[in-house]
Parts: structure tokens; sequence; C-alpha cells
């Protein structure tokens, strides 16, 4: 994606509250936080639909490719478009992940792995806080 949203910080907190996100969002996907594990609304939801950037409501996932991982976040095996998440080494923690971002606006979600189903032998494990449920 050529351009990205750009915001200021208040602008982004405004944004999400204006939006009725949790308090947690702002933090997620603006400072890199993680939700505690088993805590988010998205870990246990199944229902079909897609899952879009809380804060640019840009398609990030569908249902389709959701799956229990058992880590506690909710996980997906494929974005719904390739373009749609960018990756980020993570040197965070004392170890290197890949950290995933929204594409359009740059937001948090969380990480992908590589222990993940086939065919994509992925697992997006992302923050609830970082995602909107379109049901379809």
């Amino acid at each position: 994606m050529s351009h990205k949203i750009e915001k200021t910080d208040a602008e982004w907190k405004a944004l999400l509250a204006q939006k009725g996100a949790e308090p947690v969002a702002f933090e997620v996907t603006r400072h890199a936080a993680t939700e505690r594990p088993h805590t988010g609304k998205y870990d246990d939801h199944w229902q079909p639909g897609s899952y879009a950037c809380v804060c640019c409501g840009a398609k990030l996932f569908d249902s389709s490719t959701k799956f229990d991982a058992g880590c506690g976040w909710p996980s997906f095996s494929q974005a719904a478009e390739p373009t749609a998440i960018e990756e980020h080494v993570d040197r965070t923690l004392g170890m290197q992940r890949t950290e995933t971002l929204c594409a359009a606006c740059g937001a948090h979600l969380g990480h992908v792995f590589e222990d993940g189903p086939a065919p994509t032998g992925l697992r997006y494990c992302m923050n609830s806080a970082s995602l909107d449920f379109k049901p379809k």
C-alpha cells in the first residue's frame, strides 16, 4: 500500500473511543501492547463473517480461516488479502518474532508464527482489541 492513514496518538485515541473500542485497543494498536491470553472477545468467537482493523476498518481476515490454536488469542491461517498485512521483525522481550501490522494504517495486530495448519502453515496470532468483527 503506497499511502498509509496517519494520525496523531490523540487522534487515534479519540477515534477509537468514538467507535466504542475497548480501552486496551489504543495501547495494543498504537503502542504494540498485548492482551492477556484468553481475555479477548474474539478468542472463542466462531460466527461467520470477517475481521477488520479496529482503527481504519480495512478487512484483515475471514472467519473461514480462523482456527483454535489453543494459545489464548484469535488465530487465523491466512490474511484476507496478501497486501492486507505488513510484517516486521520484532526483537522485543529477548526473542525474535514477526510482528503483524495493518497495511492501511500501521496498527499493531499481533504476530505470525510458522506453526499453523495446512495449507499455509501459518498462525496469525492476533489481539482481539485490534479487530472489529463484521458478521456475514
